[in-house]
């Protein structure tokens, strides 16, 4: 068998033991194996890169645990913005949505404009109607009503503050969004994110998750990357295309990169966050300058792990 690799995050944050029940780190481990089970299936069986990126995150939108597809938090509407992206590593085509409401699964939808569009980038009324032409599930509003969510936006909802995710008073700030990277058998790369953005935002703002360079970004001659983070310093960073740049023109390694893109440039200027990466070679690497990240990987000789504190990843075989 040729090798693979797959890594999938589901967001990071200030995710501490302390402030975790077992029942809910339960929940989300089972969350995230499931997810990184279904892309690695699809890898053991070759499959490719774009399929195993876009079941695990599929899966993931299913999921009311994390901030994207059906957990995605509210805006200051009382309704959800949804943004993704898809990008394959070979040829570097690309698709990405955002402000789009009512998806179902909105990565499947970046996805279909990578594959059946001219363009890369489609925005809100423009973006459904496309999803309307290509027969993508649509879900009414109640679909992705969360409690805990609602709670979230009703603490803020006449204010001018938002928040990504969870509120500091809860000591969980957790910048909610997920992603998947994978290495197929055939040496082809695919990067995939998906996200409901920030608690009460306004404006149509739109995050870093996806800007094809700054959340996602997939290069068959580097790296595939996916971002969860305060999506503003990672669009000012340019963050994922500068991991691909840092090996590309001066030769770093993917750990080498993804450590100094995280851990120095970003946090230079107050940018908190992580990513997932892997390379033409099947490294993965997955930094975080949090006090967490939920993140998990499988290679082919077996070795798999799962992560959501501060500290190493429990190898399994």
């Amino acid at each position: 068998m040729k090798k693979f690799s797959i890594a999938i995050h589901g967001g990071a944050g200030t995710i501490l033991k302390s402030n975790m029940t077992s029942e809910k780190e339960a929940a989300y481990r089972s969350a995230l194996k499931t997810a990184l089970g279904l892309g690695q299936d699809v890898l053991k069986n070759e499959g490719t890169a774009l399929d195993a990126v876009e079941q695990a995150v599929r899966y993931m939108e299913d999921c009311p645990l994390f901030n994207a597809g059906r957990g995605s938090v509210y805006n200051a509407l009382g309704g959800h913005e949804m943004d993704a992206a898809f990008m394959d590593g070979n040829g570097m085509n690309a698709g990405a949505v955002a402000a789009i409401r009512n998806i179902k699964n909105p990565i499947s939808l970046a996805r279909k404009i990578m594959e059946q569009s001219e363009h890369v980038f489609l925005v809100g009324d423009g973006a459904m109607e496309f999803a309307r032409m290509h027969g993508l599930d649509f879900v009414e509003d109640d679909y992705f009503h969360n409690e805990h969510r609602y709670q979230q936006w009703q603490r803020i909802k006449d204010s001018a503050r938002f928040q990504l995710d969870h509120s500091e008073e809860q000591k969980d700030k957790k910048f909610g969004t997920v992603g998947a990277v994978a290495l197929d058998s055939y040496g082809n790369i695919a990067a995939a994110t998906s996200t409901g953005g920030m608690t009460n935002k306004k404006f149509g703002r739109v995050g870093d998750s996806p800007i094809i360079g700054v959340g996602t970004y997939a290069n068959n001659e580097t790296c595939a990357i996916s971002c969860t983070g305060s999506g503003e310093y990672f669009m000012r960073n340019v963050v994922a295309y500068d991991v691909s740049c840092l090996m590309e023109y001066k030769g770093l390694s993917l750990e080498a990169a993804a450590h100094e893109v995280i851990h120095d440039k970003l946090k230079k200027i107050g940018g908190g966050g992580g990513l997932i990466a892997v390379d033409a070679l099947g490294n993965i690497s997955m930094p975080f300058n949090t006090k967490g990240m939920y993140r998990a990987f499988a290679l082919s000789d077996g070795q798999w792990g799962i992560g959501i504190y501060n500290d190493p990843i429990n190898i399994m075989q």
